[in-house]
């Protein structure tokens, strides 16, 4: 197992050399959609293991909108990912405190893993943005970026000379506006998240929920 999770220990057996996914995110909350790319992306680029990187401000959306708490937001990706072989939850942004840049997070994962090969993983409307990233040299030297489409979507594209590798997964049109929605109103959201994210949600009282 690999984890950049601070509370568990370092891998004894990891694959050498490792190919690490890399997919950041505010997870606000994680759902299925999140999920799917995760274990597609692994499949299809035969990664070691896909790190759900928890924003620990995400400041380009903090700056505009709430945003829960990221201990919270962490609670429920340990939850979502906890019996999916491949997917962990990764607190490096946390642990690194102040606003969460893409770029620091993958100098992390090189220092840490020196030999090993990191894919940073981003939708198609992300990918769009990535002008718009902090240390865009820096991205593109770290990592190899990983554009995932969604099949029988008009997909978006990256800056003109930012190479890319493209991986389409299922169309799953979940939107995590939507969920938070669902859950203030008491709608179903079963479909759309892990039964334990739900729970989390519920418990901790997320999203002006009704008990």
């Amino acid at each position: 197992m690999l984890s950049t999770d601070t509370r568990r220990t370092q891998p004894q057996d990891s694959p050498n050399p490792l190919r690490i996914g890399v997919l950041g995110g505010t997870f606000d909350p994680p759902h299925w959609g999140h999920l799917a790319v995760g274990l597609e992306v692994r499949h299809q680029l035969k990664l070691s293991v896909v790190l759900l990187v928890v924003a620990n401000d995400p400041w380009q959306k903090s700056a505009v909108t709430s945003v829960t708490p990221a201990k919270l937001r962490l609670e429920m990706v340990r939850c979502a990912v906890s019996n999916l072989e491949g997917l962990e939850a990764s607190t490096l942004e946390i642990d690194r405190g102040g606003q969460s840049y893409m770029a620091d997070t993958l100098q992390q994962l090189r220092v840490r893993y020196p030999d090993a090969e990191l894919m940073m993983v981003v939708g198609s409307d992300t990918a769009e943005e990535l002008g718009t990233w902090k240390h865009q040299q820096q991205l593109r030297e770290l990592a190899t970026t990983v554009v995932v489409n969604r099949a029988g979507r008009l997909n978006g594209r990256c800056p003109d000379d930012w190479p890319v590798v493209s991986v389409e997964v299922p169309a799953l049109e979940i939107s995590s506006h939507d969920i938070r929605s669902r859950f203030a109103s008491g709608r179903p959201v079963e479909a759309l998240v892990p039964k334990a994210v739900a729970e989390v949600v519920r418990a901790r009282g997320l999203y002006g929920c009704l008990h």
